[in-house]
């Protein structure tokens, strides 16, 4: 497993040197907490799989976000190579899991530009937890 991290204000990119295979928490992947702490509004992660030739995705690919505080309802949305695969509320809680559609991943996969881009709006303050998020794209 190899990876880029690239922090800015309200975005953090992951770039993919190599699938990383099974569950990946956001620490794993190289995510402090002082990274994922979102002041209320709006907070935007692209997942680079530009230089993966062809990933084998895992059956049910998987987004879990842990959080400190117990929100109201969140805005989530998940898009791959420019097309909207996920849109949802989520009502209440400390985590929020995103299930994405292999098919749907598997469809919009090219050979020049793979970008997973997870958008979340967030109604407060929240404190993204690193070692209870993770990822599981790859299988």
């Amino acid at each position: 497993m190899s990876q880029i991290i690239e922090v800015n204000p309200g975005e953090l990119k992951i770039s993919f040197e190599t699938p990383s295979v099974g569950k990946q928490s956001f620490k794993d992947l190289g995510l402090e907490s002082e990274e994922l702490f979102i002041e209320s509004g709006f907070m935007r992660m692209v997942f680079n799989m530009d230089k993966l030739r062809d990933p084998a995705f895992y059956n049910m690919p998987t987004i879990e976000v842990s959080y400190k505080e117990n929100l109201a309802a969140t805005h989530w949305q998940c898009d791959f190579n420019g097309v909207t695969i996920l849109d949802k509320i989520d009502h209440h809680g400390n985590a929020t899991i995103l299930i994405l559609q292999k098919k749907k991943l598997e469809e919009l996969q090219n050979h020049h530009e793979n970008r997973l881009i997870l958008h979340a709006e967030f109604p407060e303050n929240v404190h993204i937890l690193p070692e209870k998020s993770y990822i599981n794209f790859f299988k």
